[in-house]
């Protein structure tokens, strides 16, 4: 966890979607925190500080709440679907050395074999991870691989202390020859729309 990841916070004592709209014009983000046995609190985030945090996916964050220090688990981000701002956040405590099960997003690095190229079958794969150290990604090393290789969960170098949740099987990546069949009728097409343009002269 990053140290910039700080935040001094509100308690609300407004609820309402005419008040969350207000709260989100001053440039502030409803959030709701809990877990470990305590109520729900009720927060106000600053939103430009809060949105850079955001960014990655479980980020960790430590709460300043009116001198009062918690540390959570970005749980939940609920964005507006057009205009893609912040609605509402939802945070989870969590205590040094709890494991979390959390969705992960994986990327991939290197080059497979020349003419070849890779598709990832999903987006992120789930593990478990102490809740202090998730990581931000998990790296997918494709370099060299061959027409028809299959890369699956259970092949997925961990960083230490990470355990897979995931389905072992689960396909992560495929590496593949572009159809030849399929460059073949490009072109048929193109010469197809050249003879046709020479008849309409």
């Amino acid at each position: 966890m990053s140290d910039e990841n700080k935040l001094s916070v509100d308690v609300r004592t407004e609820f309402g979607k005419g008040f969350a709209r207000r709260l989100r014009a001053a440039g502030k983000i409803p959030a709701v925190l809990y877990g470990h046995g305590t109520e729900v609190r009720h927060l106000a985030l600053p939103g430009h500080e809060t949105g850079l945090i955001v960014r990655h996916a479980n980020a960790v964050i430590t709460l300043d709440i009116e001198g009062t220090e918690e540390v959570a688990l970005v749980k939940d981000v609920q964005r507006d679907p057009v205009r893609s701002i912040i609605e509402h956040i939802d945070l989870v405590i969590i205590r040094r050395g709890e494991k979390f099960t959390v969705d992960v997003p994986y990327v991939t690095e290197g080059e497979s074999f020349a003419g070849t190229y890779a598709t990832q079958s999903a987006s992120s794969i789930s593990i478990e991870a102490d809740a202090m150290n998730i990581p931000e990604h998990i790296v997918v090393n494709i370099d060299g691989l061959e027409d028809g290789t299959h890369v699956y969960a259970k092949d997925l170098v961990l960083p230490e202390g990470v355990t897979l949740v995931d389905d072992p099987d689960l396909l992560v990546v495929s590496i593949a020859t572009p159809s030849a069949s399929s460059d073949d009728d490009a072109d048929a097409g193109a010469e197809e729309s050249a003879g046709a343009e020479e008849s309409a002269e």
